[in-house]
């Protein structure tokens, strides 16, 4: 059983993917940090400076403390039922970047992997002497044999 395990981790797709797994992980945690540090705070700025992450909906008060709480950590503190929708907002906003960012990376791979257009050919063999002539020519120029038009 050991050995079959082990057949089956070292397998080149089952390592591939442990790879892909763990970078992706990584750039989520990189986009992530991109939504929350850097896009967000000039968002809320520009939006009268409201911090999204804040952005939740009361639907329960706490039992620990009474409303109004001055930001979504305070409600969670307090026991609050919220509706936590900025949270949300920069969640989809997360998602967006990195589907964005894979779709960049399959279409440059498919871009990679299309094949490349050849170019017509300039020249073809006469079918007397097998040398190589114009494509355009009526004459080969070795043999003087007349050619029929291309």
């Amino acid at each position: 059983m050991w050995k079959d395990f082990k057949a089956f981790i070292l397998r080149g797709n089952v390592v591939d993917l442990a790879v892909g797994v763990i970078i992706g992980a990584a750039f989520g945690a990189i986009v992530k940090s991109l939504v929350d540090d850097v896009i967000m705070p000039p968002i809320g700025i520009v939006t009268g400076g409201i911090d999204f992450a804040n952005l939740y909906l009361l639907l329960k008060p706490g039992a620990k403390a009474p409303p109004p709480y001055s930001s979504l950590a305070d409600a969670k503190a307090a026991g609050a039922t919220t509706l936590n929708f900025g949270l949300f907002l920069n969640t989809v906003i997360t998602f967006l970047i990195i589907a964005a960012c894979v779709y960049l990376v399959v279409q440059a791979v498919a871009r990679l992997q299309r094949p490349h257009p050849t170019a017509a050919p300039t020249t073809k063999d006469c079918p007397y002497c097998k040398t190589a002539i114009p494509v355009a020519a009526t004459r080969c120029p070795h043999c003087t044999s007349q050619l029929q038009a291309a």
